[in-house]
């Protein structure tokens, strides 16, 4: 309507003329483009069926993304781990019979080092139960045997073998052995553990020894030598002796005074580090319970004797 409108009065001005040109060309274009969509349309194929599936298939996904993880990948890699569980509990019985040939193959491995940990040991526990008890008679406890039991237990696995390992003694002439831990009092099981302890110098790794009543029941020679034995210990411990021995206090680094006093009807123990005049003049207290001449000379000997 617009293009024959123009075509009247196209003549009367050459700009109605050029309008309408422009019109006519705007037109047949649209007419190409109109002609051209619906080819398209001819060519495009719609399967509601297939649009159907995609969508399903869609839903799909996004169920299992909230419940198995938030992309394609993570779902992925859950459904190879439960195939795998699903193929561990279809061939349960394989594994199981699997499973039972190692473990067997690991027994008789275990046994077989077990055995030669077994007869290592014993031949190991007897000689240092002679070492020990070379020790025990060097501290004054001539009659104490120490022997060490191997026993081997056949149904048990323990951390270091299937040995159990218990120190045994005989304190006296005449007496049947018995476990040190059940029969020995805290002097003699301070001695012991000297004994062993300097036995086992060059190999104990604990970095602190602790001895307590140490000094229960002897004096003389035996005091001596349990003061050369810690001596020879500290050489590689820290050892820490509570004594009333002048020959052990003698040959401490670092002396310290334990003394209770009643603070305010409270009994308080205090620690004092001593130097070395104070030294002297507690072992001669400790040595005689007199504090003169000749005990000074004599805790000096003693002190001299350690510098030595």
């Amino acid at each position: 309507m617009a293009i024959r409108s123009l075509e009247k009065i196209e003549m009367i001005d050459e700009k109605y003329e050029k309008v309408s040109s422009n019109l006519k060309s705007i037109y047949y274009e649209l007419q190409e483009i109109s002609r051209d969509i619906c080819g398209y349309k001819e060519d495009t194929y719609f399967d509601e069926d297939e649009r159907n599936y995609i969508e399903k298939r869609l839903d799909l996904i996004y169920s299992l993304k909230r419940k198995y993880g938030n992309s394609i990948q993570e779902i992925l890699t859950y459904k190879e781990e439960i195939e795998k569980e699903i193929e561990h509990i279809v061939n349960l019985e394989e594994y199981n019979i699997e499973l039972k040939n190692k473990k067997q193959e690991i027994e008789k491995q275990m046994n077989l080092l077990a055995e030669q940990i077994h007869k290592i040991r014993k031949v190991e526990a007897e000689k240092l139960s002679e070492n020990i008890n070379i020790q025990l008679e060097e501290l004054e406890m001539k009659n104490a045997k120490i022997n060490i039991h191997v026993d081997y237990i056949d149904n048990e696995y323990f951390k270091t073998g299937k040995d159990i390992v218990t120190f045994y003694i005989r304190t006296n002439v005449g007496e049947d052995e018995k476990e040190l831990s059940k029969i020995a009092s805290g002097g003699e099981m301070s001695r012991i553990m000297l004994g062993i302890k300097k036995v086992l110098a060059d190999t104990d790794t604990i970095p602190v020894l602790i001895f307590d009543e140490i000094d229960t029941g002897i004096s003389g020679k035996a005091a001596n030598a349990v003061a050369n034995k810690l001596n020879a210990i500290s050489k590689k411990h820290q050892v820490l002796c509570i004594s009333h021995l002048p020959n052990i206090a003698a040959i401490a680094d670092y002396n310290y005074f334990i003394s209770k006093n009643i603070d305010q009807e409270r009994t308080r123990t205090q620690i004092r580090l001593l130097k070395e005049d104070e030294v002297i003049k507690e072992i001669a207290r400790i040595s005689s319970g007199e504090v003169n001449e000749v005990t000074i000379k004599y805790a000096t000997e003693l002190r001299n004797k350690k510098a030595s």
